[in-house]
């Protein structure tokens, strides 16, 4: 089943964001304030849950020989998403599931002057009161992922989306983040559809071909036994200056028997440089593939040559 993680900073409006995502998605909402609710196990009394609201350290002990709190958090967190999709907030959850492929991971932040502000609204204390408030949230949440996973809850690498509700409305962070999940949802579907095993009494359809030629090299292989792909890579080989790509280049063969590619230059002879200068600077950037080019002599003979064999066949 699904999970939206939701990793926050103080006063980002990141709790609001869960709840509202909460509600719209009519999943349960599981926080530190309800986490001993659903997994009453893990903590079997007042003096270890407050041991695990205090300390850190104390995920990583060991329990009467059944693993750590850690462990345990882990193994009942990840039994409940195989049953029932649920939106997850805190307690380094980005970490516990950064390896799932139905996890969405989700950062709310806001700028230190806007969070001030929230914090002194809502406190009733003084700008700098606000800031050491925020400052010791800022650092125990770090500490806490820190200590138990090892790993650092500000590094983006964690999450597929971080929001800014400095510009943005707890309604518009809700909208962004179901308008993604919506999407990897459906994508998820299609993939699931690929993923699928054709019948075999309806095997896959070829390929479409851009011209004659690339057909006729198919059958060649084919009647040679020879398993090849079309087409299956598109390597970069030229960038502008802001890095992004100019040209690109995709072998029409790959015959994964020779791990070589092969790229055919039987249409007009005109293009023949160019895909000698792309099949160069193929062979410069990527010096581990193997590529060869088939000219139009070639073609031509291995068209006789096929020809030949299928009539002798006959």
């Amino acid at each position: 089943m699904p999970v939206i993680t939701i990793s926050r900073q103080m006063c980002s409006f990141g709790d609001d964001i869960a709840e509202a995502l909460s509600r719209r998605l009519n999943w349960d909402l599981i926080s530190r304030t309800n986490l001993f609710h659903y997994f009453p196990d893990i903590a079997s009394s007042p003096f270890e849950r407050n041991l695990l609201a205090e300390s850190a350290k104390y995920y990583l002990n060991p329990r009467n020989g059944k693993g750590t709190v850690l462990e345990a958090l882990t193994k009942e967190l990840q039994s409940f998403a195989e049953k029932k999709p649920a939106v997850l907030v805190g307690f380094g959850s980005q970490v516990i599931f950064a390896n799932s492929r139905d996890a969405l991971h989700v950062r709310i932040v806001a700028s230190k002057p806007v969070r001030v502000s929230r914090a002194k609204k809502l406190y009733h204390v003084s700008d700098e009161e606000a800031k050491r408030i925020l400052d010791t949230a800022d650092k125990r949440h770090k500490k806490f992922v820190s200590t138990v996973f090892g790993a650092d809850n500000t590094d983006p690498s964690f999450y597929h989306l971080i929001l800014n509700t400095a510009f943005l409305s707890v309604d518009e962070c809700v909208s962004a983040i179901l308008t993604l999940y919506g999407e990897q949802e459906r994508l998820r579907q299609s993939q699931m559809q690929i993923e699928r095993p054709e019948s075999k009494d309806h095997p896959a359809e070829r390929p479409v071909f851009k011209n004659q030629s690339e057909a006729e090299f198919a059958e060649i292989l084919d009647t040679f036994q020879l398993e090849w792909k079309y087409e299956p890579k598109t390597f970069p080989i030229e960038w502008d200056a802001e890095g992004n790509v100019t040209m690109a280049f995709s072998p029409d063969f790959y015959l994964p028997r020779f791990d070589t590619y092969i790229e055919l230059t039987t249409m007009d002879q005109r293009y023949v440089t160019l895909k000698n200068k792309k099949v160069k600077k193929l062979r410069e950037l990527y010096p581990g593939i193997n590529i060869k080019i088939v000219y139009k002599k070639d073609f031509y003979s291995l068209i006789e040559r096929f020809k030949l064999n299928r009539g002798e066949n006959e």
